[in-house]
């Protein structure tokens, strides 16, 4: 994906200065994806606070609609946030508008194409608001064509429609506004541990950020924790955010023209495919962090801030993958299936396998034939 073959979508009759891409993703809030060129004090910025304060983005997100700075802020308040003197005014721009995106980078995240003007024009009116409502739909639908083709098997990836969830500090459900299409077990947990995590959080006390919660069948569901004290663009006080972790397939699939802005997430990218192509042979974190020219423990660090798990994790996810594919397709014993998926032995392999499921794998390989047929 390149910002100039989006906004190539975008109707001639709308004129704007700039284009840039915010996305969700796996390890909370919004991010920078595009373009590739944007300033380095913008990018640590929006990284540090202006994530928290982007009215704009989230607004757009939140009710699914194009929405303007204007629409945001009062004028007063506009003048003295830190959305205009930390973002646009840096960009050398005065008006902002969002176009909702349902997936710029994985599916299940949404995100926004955000359009600007400088000082020396004029806000976005209503007749162009009217011209972008269904530009979002049209972006969409060319990202789904740009992505066809893909071999990755998400059958067992938990699929819902929306993988990010957000809590307000009342526990309420400010995010998203229709169903959360989660299991029913799953969901009611979830609002249990967004009670506990907002009073965590009120006490200045640590949270647990991984959650692996069982569904009405017993199989495991991953979700990263992300706890804010204060995010103005949301409203007052402290919000939770859980998002539905990815499949390793899908992390692959992400290509660095997909998330260029963000220049460490990119050096990541080539790691995360060296992990699904190797992780049948265990390689050690230096063999990883090599790939990314890092030092082990600076990858480590950065890997899991970027990615919201750690190497170890995805390796393991990794190898979950591959003998849920195996155990599916009914053609190994568990024997043979643990050493393909690079374990030690058959009881190594059980024991990890229900450690990341929930589920032995006799158990899981009985599931997955259930699911096969619709029951």
């Amino acid at each position: 994906m390149a910002t100039r073959q989006i906004t190539d979508i975008i109707p001639s009759s709308v004129a704007y200065s700039q284009a840039i891409v915010v996305s969700s993703l796996p390890r909370g809030s919004i991010h920078l994806v595009q373009p590739a060129r944007l300033s380095e004090t913008v990018l640590k910025s929006y990284l540090r606070d202006i994530h928290c304060e982007d009215r704009v983005a989230w607004q757009t997100i939140l009710r699914n609609a194009v929405v303007r700075a204007s629409d945001c802020w009062s004028r007063e308040d506009f003048e003295s946030s830190p959305y205009l003197h930390n973002l646009l005014a840096p960009l050398g721009h005065l008006y902002a508008v969002g176009i909702p995106l349902s997936a710029p980078v994985l599916a299940g995240y949404p995100g926004a194409l955000v359009l600007f003007r400088g000082p020396d024009a004029h806000d976005f009116t209503d007749a162009e608001v009217a011209r972008l409502r269904n530009t979002g739909r049209d972006i969409d639908a060319f990202l789904a064509r740009t992505r066809r083709g893909s071999e990755a098997d998400h059958r067992w990836a938990h699929p819902v429609p929306c993988r990010v969830f957000i809590f307000t500090r009342d526990a309420r459900v400010v995010f998203p506004k229709r169903e959360l299409g989660l299991d029913e077990r799953v969901e009611q947990q979830l609002q249990q541990h967004a009670r506990q995590a907002l009073e965590y959080a009120r006490r200045a006390q640590q949270y647990a950020d991984r959650l692996l919660l069982p569904d009405s069948r017993g199989d495991l569901w991953v979700f990263h924790a992300s706890i804010y004290r204060d995010f103005p663009a949301l409203g007052g006080g402290a919000f939770v955010f859980f998002t539905l972790q990815p499949s390793s397939a899908e992390w692959v699939e992400v290509r660095a023209v997909d998330v260029a802005a963000d220049g460490e997430l990119v050096r990541l990218l080539p790691t995360l495919k060296f992990m699904r192509q190797e992780f049948h042979r265990n390689p050690t974190l230096e063999d990883i962090s090599r790939r990314a020219s890092l030092s082990p423990f600076h990858f480590h660090r950065r890997f899991t801030d970027l990615i919201g798990q750690t190497p170890k994790h995805f390796l393991l996810a990794c190898q979950i993958e591959e003998a849920k594919r195996l155990l599916a397709a009914r053609h190994h014993e568990l024997s043979k299936i643990a050493v393909n998926c690079g374990f030690a032995h058959q009881s190594h392999f059980t024991s990890r396998f229900k450690q990341a499921t929930g589920l032995t794998p006799t158990r899981w390989r009985r599931l997955a034939a259930q699911l096969s047929r619709g029951q």
